[in-house]
């Protein structure tokens, strides 16, 4: 049972039980400073595979299997399962759970996938029409630059706001019943343009997204910043994060210390010189599968806001010089 509060949001009477999480990462994750929390970290790439592509098909493999052992599932106890990537066709996704036989909703959502996946499989578990789903997405350093920028080899120079793309993939496991956190109410975003035409800029392409479902979120919900142990964004990096900090000052709102950003988390910006932090469908995710689940599981945090956002182009629109449509998604995720 949910109970709508206006357009785009949706209080989750039945909340789904965040049964399991994992979080896997490649190098450069396992040098930042929430290594601690991965479930698996690998110094190849390559994942033992012969592509990037393959890689980042591997890395879903590892955070699903994971998932389900230490939710003791197997495959078959999963109703759906609803995840996609940043590949073209998601490929990603689509050719790393060919092999598991799982109900499958392919999603793109570019980097809000994580809370696309989640939000709707919580929808699908308190509306009665799943017991047990999966939410799950990736990305991966080499294939995120190969197919948006520049092949990796070519050495091009980055950007001081650009972002760096995580090599990491979450996933997380969640039921009807059972114990862990739970996710209470969730806003679906609506696709926000602003004119920013630079794929080197993210962050000031996806904060108006970000700042306009916080919004939508924080006025149907009738709660504030202060309301969260934590209200956490995507992978705006620094220059997006504080444009959204300043587009909620003019409506006089201070979004304070407990907002933070996924892409100013991942990674020692300084130290691994990550320019404007990190970026990619499994920047939000490791961080949220990794380190804010298990501080939530400690009680770290009861209560957070977690918005993932995502720039939905490709390089074709690009190419055509068309500006980057964005969106964000948000999830009340919640100890009760």
């Amino acid at each position: 049972m949910q109970t709508r509060l206006g357009r785009q949001t949706v209080q989750l009477e039945q909340p789904a039980v965040i049964l399991a999480h994992a979080a896997v990462g490649g190098k450069q994750e396992g040098e930042g400073p929430l290594a601690q929390y991965f479930d698996h970290l690998s110094d190849d790439s390559f994942f033992g595979e012969k592509t990037w592509e393959k890689a980042e098909s591997a890395m879903q493999k590892l955070a699903l299997s994971k998932a389900l052992e230490k939710a003791v599932l197997s495959p078959e106890d999963l109703d759906y399962i609803l995840a996609g990537d940043l590949l073209n066709q998601c490929i990603g996704t689509s050719f790393g759970l060919r092999d598991f036989g799982i109900p499958f909703y392919g999603l793109y959502g570019a980097c809000s996938t994580m809370g696309e996946s989640m939000a709707l499989g919580a929808m699908l578990i308190s509306g009665g029409f799943a017991r047990k789903v999966g939410a799950m997405t990736s990305s991966h350093f080499c294939t995120a630059e190969r197919q948006y920028r520049m092949p990796v080899p070519y050495g091009s120079q980055r950007t001081p706001t650009a972002q760096w793309t995580a090599t990491a993939s979450g996933c997380v496991v969640l039921g009807a019943e059972g114990a862990g956190p739970r996710i209470t109410a969730v806003t679906c975003g609506k696709i926000v343009d602003k004119g920013i035409t630079d794929a080197n800029n993210m962050g000031a392409a996806m904060a108006p997204a970000a700042y306009d479902t916080l919004s939508a979120h924080f006025a149907a919900t009738g709660t504030g910043p202060q309301d969260y142990d934590l209200v956490l964004t995507g992978d705006l990096g620094v220059l997006g994060h504080q444009i959204v900090a300043d587009l909620f000052a003019q409506d006089g709102v201070d979004m304070g210390e407990k907002y933070r950003d996924c892409g100013m988390l991942l990674y020692d910006i300084r130290k691994q010189d990550m320019h404007a932090g990190a970026s990619g469908c499994g920047c939000s995710a490791s961080v949220l599968c990794g380190y804010l689940l298990r501080e939530m599981e400690e009680k770290k945090w009861n209560k957070i806001l977690f918005a993932p956002t995502g720039a939905l182009l490709s390089p074709t629109s690009s190419f055509q010089g068309e500006s980057i449509p964005s969106i964000c998604h948000a999830l009340t995720i919640e100890n009760l």
